[in-house]
């Protein structure tokens, strides 16, 4: 793809603008080329994320290989990740996870996420990821902050759903204008409206595109865990298993 151009290459012409007064007449408005730098701007990112997301994510690391993961982005090209993790925006309130942190998922969950992503993508929507595979150590760190297993996993000797990469926190947004689906809350939002068939406080609008993120999810074969809307379980995801030794990067 051709890079963008600067506003400065673009020619900036007058607007003429007909305006009604007492009587018509053609006032000639410049317009600011401020203004139009914002908007090719705009214009400019869109088409960069568009044409990035085709493109094939590097290889995973020897160890995530080995232990059976995947980047989600191999399997749902167009996958928006937004790994909160790996930001301070998270109920913890620290980066948890590196900047270039990836969202890995085990294989056993590929042919679910792609069904799913294909659902929501022919009615328009793209899948976001919040969370995926988690290193055994930040789970840990998180039950420290909140020691209720009713909204953390309490860590184990086994690695098992997010550790284990069969688990996912996901959510909707609209494949057009990239905006999120209103859900009724945000994630890993610690109130009752988080419950994936909470009905109080939830409007019809909310508990309806929670539904059409249920719906596209179990036809990949996905189960929701009803104390969250976002996190769906794959094939296994409660069956104990090793810890992994893999970095999310």
């Amino acid at each position: 793809m051709a890079p963008c151009r600067t506003y400065s290459d673009a020619v900036l012409t007058p607007v003429s603008l007909r305006q009604r007064g007492t009587a018509l007449q053609t006032r000639t408005v410049t317009v600011h080329s401020r203004w139009i730098a914002a908007v090719f701007g705009v214009m400019c990112a869109a088409m960069t994320n568009v044409a990035s997301a085709s493109a094939e994510p590097p290889p995973v690391s020897p160890q995530a290989q080995a232990a059976g993961l995947v980047d989600v982005r191999s399997v749902v090209p167009d996958a928006r990740i937004d790994l909160r993790y790996a930001t301070a925006d998270n109920f913890v309130g620290v980066q948890l996870y590196p900047a270039d942190a990836r969202c890995l998922v085990h294989e056993s969950m590929i042919d679910g996420l792609a069904t799913a992503a294909n659902q929501l993508r022919a009615q328009g929507k793209q899948l976001v990821f919040w969370d995926c595979y988690r290193p055994h150590e930040v789970q840990v760190r998180m039950f420290q902050e909140v020691p209720n297993p009713n909204w953390v996993a309490r860590p184990s000797n086994y690695a098992r759903s997010h550790e284990a990469g069969r688990s996912v926190d996901v959510t909707v947004a609209d494949g057009h204008y990239g905006w999120l689906l209103d859900m009724g809350t945000g994630f890993d939002d610690f109130t009752p409206k988080s419950l994936a068939y909470a009905t109080d406080g939830v409007t019809a609008e909310q508990q309806a595109n929670r539904a059409l993120l249920r719906t596209a999810m179990e036809a990949g074969g996905l189960t929701v865990y009803p104390g969250e809307w976002w996190h769906f379980d794959g094939p296994g995801a409660k069956d104990p298993r090793p810890i992994l030794d893999v970095a999310v990067h």
